[in-house]
């Protein structure tokens, strides 16, 4: 198999045949003329052809020499382009971000975040893929993102990285006109009765719950999934069912009276949030920002969590 050619001796080369000096050619370069010639006797060997012949000061290009210039020229302007690209990467505000996320992350966390990533990388191009929690480990398996704000992955995907930002725990929450409101406690008795306003059955929080449930010994018989956080709340408000949320996720309805929350029993359900990218995989500064940037928004959702636990 025929070797690459020298990169080196072929930017000698094309600055040469511009030139038509050695002198020129190596004042452009920053060489000496030596050097240049012996990157252009090296080249020639090389390619087993004499590519230019002297004549007098000036030198001019043979046959072998104007078909190899026009290859030369190519190479060279696309490391140069290469090499302007990467350069342009270590620049501040430059550069791509790929995040992935899952629904709830995307309409409670992500806007804050990226409202202020936008603000030290202005030029970076952004692009979000949403979807749930199986949905992102296969884009970062594929590599289609870097990272992903989702919860943290099932012990055996080592392949994974996980930086937590946050634990929460699921609750019950009911409208304030429900009886267990009314009574200011659960009544356990009458939970399988109950009508539950679940997130997604294909979701990784609903295995969470049905899981925590069956471990309990209790059946939820009835209940209604849904895609969408804001719609479970809005149910939830007019008596329809009973919902299972975290507090942070809820907190201008707890706040305001709106919705009451319940711990689900003895035994917390809890979960940890986080980002996560492939293992091994070494962070640009956009990426190590926006992780940073996520920790900054999420710092109090535990805290709302502890003292919806408290009450």
């Amino acid at each position: 198999m025929s070797r690459i050619l020298d990169s080196r001796q072929l930017q000698a080369f094309v600055a040469l045949a511009r030139c038509q000096s050695f002198t020129r050619a190596a004042k452009e370069l920053f060489l000496t003329q030596s050097a240049v010639s012996h990157a252009i006797k090296s080249l020639e060997t090389e390619v087993g052809s004499r590519l230019v012949d002297r004549a007098g000061r000036r030198v001019m290009l043979t046959q072998a020499g104007e078909q190899l210039l026009r290859h030369a020229e190519r190479i060279v302007r696309e490391m140069e382009a290469a090499r302007a690209g990467l350069d342009q990467l270590t620049r501040w505000g430059h550069g791509r971000l790929r995040v992935g996320a899952s629904t709830t992350a995307c309409q409670y966390i992500l806007p804050t975040v990226l409202r202020e990533f936008k603000q030290s990388f202005p030029k970076s191009v952004i692009t979000i893929e949403p979807g749930d929690h199986a949905r992102q480990v296969e884009l970062l398996e594929s590599h289609q993102i870097d990272l992903s704000i989702m919860l943290e992955p099932e012990a055996e995907r080592g392949q994974f990285e996980f930086v937590p930002l946050f634990q929460d725990e699921l609750r019950f929450l009911t409208s304030p006109i429900h009886p267990w409101a009314r009574q200011g406690r659960v009544v356990r008795e009458s939970i399988e009765d109950e009508t539950f306003v679940l997130y997604n059955k294909v979701s990784y929080t609903f295995r969470l719950v049905a899981e925590y449930f069956r471990e309990e010994g209790i059946v939820l018989g009835h209940f209604i999934e849904l895609g969408s956080m804001e719609a479970i709340k809005e149910l939830v408000k007019i008596g329809v069912g009973i919902g299972v949320l975290a507090p942070w996720v809820a907190r201008a309805e707890l706040e305001s009276g709106a919705l009451v929350d319940f711990p689900l029993g003895r035994r917390r359900l809890r979960r940890t949030w986080g980002v996560a990218h492939l293992r091994g995989r070494r962070l640009p500064l956009g990426e190590e920002t926006f992780i940073g940037l996520c920790r900054a928004v999420t710092e109090n959702f535990e805290h709302v969590t502890r003292a919806s636990a408290a009450n």
